[in-house]
């Protein structure tokens, strides 16, 4: 009998809020391009004033990187938990909402306290580069107690954003999951989610790693970051150390995939990008559904492509729900 959920997620619960602005309000703002910034609520809370004209055209959504990619699995069709924290506030009860639509099982909804729910700033460049500032709020707390040890060990994969990695508690939490996931044989999926955490957290990203998780998510920045290696091959074989498998996204170049034994070249998908924001996460939730189904990397790659291709081309990290399938079924026809 299989297990009930294929995808176990941990992260931060973060309201984004998205706004176009343009480079040179980057720079006036003080704000480094490209990358996730930790901010506290004062901070956050003075961009917000500065970007005060940009507000009306601004979109809210539930986020979170390790919480886009399991939504994104569960609207292609797979079960999936999510344990975070948010706070009993009109942010926290937003996101549980949304969650339940997503139809992903969520620890947070008996853990709603004082406090205030994470929230992230995503700004998007007229190029579609998305630039993070981001309050982690409650979700800073997430602590090795919040580890739903049933479903973990109902799941097929754990899936563990860096980002985590910036609490000591959160730090915790991931390791926790993993031994426990390793424990009852659940296979291990991390994300090193940006190439300034790869930088900062070394150490903390290792003692998440493990000795080795299943399969590792990152792009080219991060590859090499970790690896201190320039040259992709390179980079990649170095990436052999820390995870059994792996998949390395290049943005308009495709993707570098490992299944363990050998390396496939994923072809990119095409597209003019509106906003690049959450495009790794959908490739992550796009291939953890497709090997939790029993396809093979390259394949599981490929469909992966494909999504996040199509969500370059919409504005915010996820997609409407039907598309999801509209999606899954063309590229079943297709193959």
């Amino acid at each position: 009998m299989g297990r009930t959920y294929r995808v176990y997620g941990m992260g931060a619960a973060l309201v984004d809020t998205e706004i176009e602005v343009d480079d040179a309000f980057l720079a006036s703002a003080g704000i480094d391009k490209g990358l996730m910034t930790l901010v506290d609520e004062a901070r956050q809370q003075q961009l917000l004033e500065l970007l005060q004209t940009h507000l009306v055209a601004s979109r809210r959504a539930s986020g979170g990187s390790a919480a886009n990619s399991v939504i994104a699995t569960s609207y292609f069709g797979g079960r999936a938990f999510y344990s975070c924290k948010v706070a009993d506030d009109d942010n926290g009860r937003f996101y549980l909402a949304d969650m339940a639509r997503a139809g992903v099982d969520c620890n947070a909804c008996a853990g709603t306290g004082a406090g205030t729910t994470g929230k992230c700033l995503v700004l998007i460049t007229p190029d579609a580069e998305r630039t993070m500032n981001t309050f982690l709020g409650i979700s800073s707390t997430l602590a090795p107690h919040n580890v739903d040890e049933a479903a973990l060990a109902d799941s097929d994969y754990l899936y563990l954003e860096g980002y985590l990695v910036t609490s000591p508690t959160g730090r915790a939490a991931a390791i926790a999951g993993r031994e426990l996931a390793e424990r009852h044989g659940v296979r291990t999926a991390l994300s090193f989610s940006d190439p300034g955490i790869v930088a900062h957290f070394r150490d903390g990203l290792g003692e998440m790693l493990g000795t080795q998780v299943d399969l590792l998510f990152c792009n080219r920045a991060e590859a090499s970051e970790w690896s201190g290696r320039e040259r992709l091959e390179d980079a990649a074989d170095a990436l052999r150390a820390i995870a059994r498998s792996f998949a390395i996204t290049l943005g308009g170049d495709g993707a570098l995939v490992f299944d363990g034994r050998r390396y496939h070249r994923i072809a990119p998908h095409p597209v003019t990008p509106l906003d690049t924001n959450g495009a790794g996460d959908m490739f992550a939730g796009a291939y953890l559904h497709g090997i939790t189904q029993g396809w093979d990397a390259a394949n599981a790659a490929r469909f992966a492509s494909r999504a996040a291709g199509e969500l370059v081309m919409h504005y915010g990290p996820r997609l409407p729900a039907p598309l999801h399938r509209r999606l899954l079924e063309e590229f079943l026809r297709a193959d």
